[in-house]
């Protein structure tokens, strides 16, 4: 075979010119006499000198002298000739490119022949320009620098893709970190390997296979990694920061949340990997916080799970306001018994389940009309809490103390005999004489009026019996009241 003919100085010309890349052929000689200027001045840390002396970065780009460029070049900085370009060069190297000059000179400085570098341009019509400088001494010249050979690779579009990325990202991590509601990102994939391994082994019951085996729950809790929280969750769970939330996790989920994460569990076990439910944590102060939280493994993740995100909302003053709703549904706001309709309830209750013999003590408070005439109703109803008071102490569950008029109030006590009964009766009376000696003025009395029915057919019997008792020593009261009224006069 014939040896290749070499190739002429005119195609490495046609090669320069058409090259798919920018080419620069430069003259640093200048720039190397100012080197040997700066050496001999004392100058050993060129970085530091060129940052304390920013006016001689100037002065050394001012020194490189450009020889020639390719039509790549031309097109890329959108020039019409190359006079065009070199009478636009100010327009060109500017701004950012003069911070990364100095990186392209220290590989010279030290000796090397070549250098890359990234930096900024600009097109002569104002377009920004990301580019990868690459130079190199061309043989023969390595004493004078008179000849470089200088390469650009446009990397603006992959640069702005980076920076959308990046923006992307701290976009992303702001809606994270300042979210209004508790995240938490974490890993199930152990989770999903031991369920797996529970499945490989033939169990079909799940929920059995739990209540069996429940230190499985606890190993499946463990197994879960918190791999990111935001800020609402360290300001809901009382925790300085992220390591003191998680190293005290153990702080956080306890109690009944064992229940709940077995509910969970079964819930995966069914590959239900979306879920919202209830449940209680407890912050690092030791506070109870109720939580409506929504898990979900996310969509690209469904294989490994692996990727999970928990949000948490705080609806602990939601639960109180509802606590506190379902309270005043069923009390008496003023003596803090219960209301009319919980008696209604319970009574209703107690006729169809008892327990045998029900006891029934009806209670009228004495004087409340007259109190309220002469001291006024502030100190009417400062005699009825005190009348909640001594009931309150008086009457344990399963019993139940209620107001269920203004001045009237009944005492239901299942599994209660007549004797039980009486020694109720006692045990108030008692209490009241106590009561009054810690409230000296107004003297707390009540009529009170007792029964005993054995089944639910005779409640509504014994409830008219207990009141008729009352009323009838409310008359013996407002008869002894009267006499004794016209005794003082």
């Amino acid at each position: 075979m014939p040896p290749l003919p070499l190739a002429s100085a005119a195609d490495f010309e046609h090669m320069f010119a058409l090259a798919p890349v920018s080419l620069w052929l430069e003259d640093f000689s200048a720039l190397k006499a100012l080197f040997d200027e700066w050496r001999a001045q004392g100058v050993t840390d060129l970085p530091a000198f060129l940052h304390q002396h920013p006016e001689q970065v100037v002065k050394g780009t001012a020194c490189l002298r450009i020889l020639q460029v390719n039509q790549k070049t031309l097109a890329l900085f959108a020039a019409g000739s190359q006079e065009h370009l070199m009478d636009n060069l100010g327009r060109v190297f500017r701004d950012d490119m003069h911070q990364g000059v100095a990186r392209e000179w220290l590989a010279l400085w030290n000796g090397e022949t070549e250098f890359h570098n990234q930096t900024v341009n600009y097109t002569i019509d104002g377009r920004r320009l990301d580019v990868v400088v690459r130079g190199r001494i061309l043989p023969g010249h390595e004493g004078t620098w008179e000849r470089l050979l200088v390469s650009l690779e446009d990397i603006t579009e992959r640069e702005h893709a980076l920076r959308q990325l990046v923006r992307s990202e701290r976009y992303a991590r702001g809606l994270f970190e300042h979210s209004p509601v508790s995240l938490w990102v974490e890993d199930f994939s152990a989770v999903k390997r031991l369920l797996d391994d529970v499945r490989a082994q033939g169990i079909l019951d799940f929920s059995t296979f739990i209540k069996v085996h429940p230190e499985f729950v606890t190993r499946c809790m463990h197994e879960i990694r918190v791999i990111d929280v935001n800020q609402q969750t360290l300001r809901m769970f009382a925790a300085h920061d992220k390591n003191d939330l998680l190293k005290n996790l153990g702080r956080v989920f306890r109690g009944e949340m064992r229940d709940s994460f077995s509910e969970q569990l079964q819930e995966l076990w069914l590959n239900r990997t979306s879920q919202q439910r209830e449940v209680v944590n407890y912050s690092l102060a030791g506070d109870a916080v109720n939580i409506h939280m929504q898990f979900a493994v996310l969509a690209d993740h469904l294989e490994r799970w692996d990727l999970v995100l928990v949000s948490l909302v705080d609806i602990t003053a939601r639960k109180k306001a509802e606590a506190y709703l379902e309270y005043l549904g069923k009390h008496d706001v003023l003596t803090q018994l219960r209301n009319r309709a919980f008696y209604v309830e319970e009574l209703n209750r107690l006729s169809r389940k008892g327990p045998w013999p029900l006891g029934v003590l009806a209670i009228d408070l004495d004087g409340l009309k007259r109190v309220n005439d002469e001291a006024g109703h502030a100190a009417g109803d400062a005699m009825l809490r005190r009348m909640g008071e001594v009931l309150g102490k008086a009457v344990d569950a399963p019993g139940c103390a209620a107001r269920i008029g203004g001045d009237e109030f009944i005492v239901l006590m299942p599994a209660t005999d007549e004797r039980g009964a009486l020694a109720m009766r006692e045990r108030i009376e008692s209490l009241m004489d106590l009561n009054n000696q810690f409230y000296p003025g107004q003297t707390l009395s009540a009529s009170m009026g007792h029964a005993v029915c054995a089944s639910g057919d005779q409640v509504e019997a014994a409830i008219n019996l207990a009141d008729q008792r009352m009323y009838a020593e409310k008359t013996r009261y407002y008869r002894d009241e009267q006499i004794d009224r016209r005794a003082r006069s």
